[in-house]
């Protein structure tokens, strides 16, 4: 039995209407909400390694009472069920209430070990903060959620988790590209994990209203609770919260840069206070280089949210945040924080991008290197997560550009690009060579930075094709190889190819819609 310790609903304001209809709640953080119950759910795919953090093992998951919690049927002893109350910028603009449309927290659990996890069902039905929606999600998101919350987490990338993932024995009606043709849906749910879910937006609401005093209570609720080692309050901590918070958020755009990741929908609702991964929608990994792609089909015209833009985006959103705790704390110490993202993620680009090219450490000129080869990379249409796993193996002192075939969508691309690869691979070998490390010492580290395998969108999409006739063994497939993203996994190859051709353009592998 899992110990619940729910300070969120026991330490901070709540909603006193208890009715489940769309409104604004004022003066609260959360309103009491019960999930829908659905008829016929199905225990489809669970994280072990989740279930293990939480203390849980299989034969529990597949309990009839853990399989009602899971999809929202019952609660168990100690659960408490509510949904929280946050605002966004969304697209660049001022959006007002949001809150959890469809995502209902089950409580706060303590783990033997110490640790606190937030439950969340995702899926589960409607909620105060719904606005006219059914609050519920679709079985090709809820794989693509559940298998990315778990790769993140294998490639090293601060994210949430996913527990598990049940199928709800009905349909959900959704137009997938707006276009006015919706069509009924297997409906699914995610139990997702995290040591907290607030985002910049919780801070926004409250703040946008003039209700200080609701701020201040969030602010010292989430510094005692997540930020402990900041000690007590005193006149300088929510600077130095905040700072830590502009740290986070700097290493995660690093991390999403190294991996070739595109969050797709960076809304300030979308960030974490803990500088995790948070809520995937229409997320997508690079294939062929290109620093203004983006996968959500709502940005394709504007390419707000594009790969190359990300830090960028982070930084505005930071300083929404900062705006936000304006009440609390001088503008200037706030700044301090912003600059610091800049601090932060300069260095840790730097650190992590030498690792990339097989670098000791970065020196100011190989900012040079890095330029030319993407600008080669885009022109010549190379799979970003291929070429870096695969220049580990290129001899410096006689570099081969043929090693790099493989990551060429374009064979004839190869051949047009040949003269200006093998030029820059000499300058590269010469980089290399000057550091004087050992050629195994070398791709060890390469190996251990760029993922042999990652969560592409054709591979998602094959797995929910087949999900969707109720066969799961795909998913459950996905999930094992990705859970070894930087080891080569003899029989497993197919995994690591690049996009198909008939993947290019096909709904679910290139571009993908909010609608969830």
């Amino acid at each position: 039995m899992l110990n619940f310790d729910n300070r969120w609903v026991r330490e901070l304001p709540g909603d006193p209407e208890t009715r489940n209809v769309p409104r604004q709640v004022e003066g609260a953080l959360w309103s009491p909400v019960a999930p829908t119950p659905v008829a016929a759910p199905r225990l489809f795919a669970y994280s072990p390694e989740v279930a293990q953090l939480l203390g849980l093992d299989a034969d529990v998951l597949a309990s009839p009472a853990w399989l009602a919690a899971l999809a929202g049927n019952a609660l168990l002893p100690g659960m408490t069920s509510y949904a929280t109350c946050y605002g966004g910028h969304q697209f660049g603009s001022w959006a007002r209430q949001l809150g959890d449309g469809r995502a209902i927290y089950l409580g706060e659990v303590l783990t033997a070990a110490g640790a606190r996890f937030e439950l969340q069902l995702k899926g589960a039905g409607r909620t105060p903060y719904s606005r006219g929606a059914d609050g519920r999600a679709v079985l090709r998101s809820s794989i693509r959620e559940f298998l990315c919350s778990e790769a993140m987490h294998h490639l090293g990338v601060p994210t949430t988790r996913a527990l598990s993932l049940v199928t709800s024995g009905e349909a959900v009606v959704r137009d997938m590209f707006y276009d006015g043709r919706p069509v009924e849906e297997p409906g699914a749910i995610v139990c997702r994990v995290a040591s907290s879910f607030v985002r910049f937006g919780h801070f926004e609401l409250p703040a946008s209203r003039g209700d200080v005093d609701l701020l201040r209570r969030l602010v010292d609720f989430v510094i005692d609770r997540d930020f402990p080692a900041l000690g007590p309050a005193d006149d300088g901590r929510i600077v130095r919260w905040f700072v830590e918070v502009c740290e986070r958020t700097a290493r995660l755009m690093v991390d999403w840069m190294r991996v070739g990741f595109v969050h797709g929908v960076m809304n300030t609702d979308n960030l974490s206070i803990l500088g995790l991964t948070i809520d995937y929608g229409p997320y997508g990994w690079i294939d062929n280089f290109d620093p203004g792609w983006t996968p959500n089909t709502t940005d394709a015209k504007g390419r707000r949210y594009c790969f190359a833009r990300q830090p960028a985006i982070a930084r505005w959103n930071l300083e929404r945040l900062a705006e936000a705790l304006a009440p609390l704390a001088e503008a200037d110490a706030l700044a301090t924080g912003i600059t610091r993202y800049g601090e932060v993620y300069n260095a840790a680009f730097a650190a992590a991008f030498a690792a990339k090219f097989g670098w000791v450490a970065w020196r100011e000129a190989d900012a040079e290197l890095v330029d030319a080869v993407f600008d080669l990379m885009q022109r010549a249409e190379v799979d970003m997560t291929i070429f870096f796993r695969q220049l580990a193996w290129v001899d410096p002192l006689s570099p081969d550009p043929t090693v790099l075939e493989e990551a060429f969508y374009l064979p004839e691309a190869l051949a047009v690009e040949h003269d200006a690869l093998t030029e820059w691979l000499r300058a590269w070998g010469q980089r290399v060579a000057s550091d004087g490390e050992s050629a195994d010492r070398r791709v060890a580290r390469m190996n251990a930075v760029n993922p042999r395998y990652v969560l592409r969108n054709y591979l998602a999409q094959q797995a929910i094709d087949r999900a969707e006739q109720g066969d799961p063994a795909l998913v459950l497939e996905l999930l094992e190889v990705l859970r070894r993203p930087y080891e080569d996994q003899p029989g497993r190859e197919r995994f690591a190819a690049r996009r198909p051709d008939w993947a290019r353009d096909k709904p679910g592998c290139s571009m993908l819609s909010c609608s969830s």
